[in-house]
């Protein structure tokens, strides 16, 4: 069953992490910035190591230009 949870991304930061703040509901910081999809795409890569599942498990359902997405992990 996909499970699907909320993420707030923070773009540039100095420190790459995921911070769990509640159920289903993360801060994730990443170096990329937030043009050409870069930041997505280290979300997507910081989010299937956090999880241990494969990157194409993981997809942006909501959210795809703005720092608050809506993720589905299958």
């Amino acid at each position: 069953m996909a499970r699907r949870i909320w993420v707030a991304v923070k773009p540039q930061a100095r420190k790459e992490e995921i911070v769990r703040l509640a159920e289903g509901e993360y801060r994730v910081s990443v170096h990329a910035p937030a043009k050409e999809g870069k930041a997505n795409e280290a979300v997507i890569e910081l989010l299937a190591n956090y999880f241990s599942v494969a990157k194409s498990a993981i997809r942006i359902i909501r959210g795809q230009s703005a720092r608050r997405k809506l993720i589905e992990i299958s």
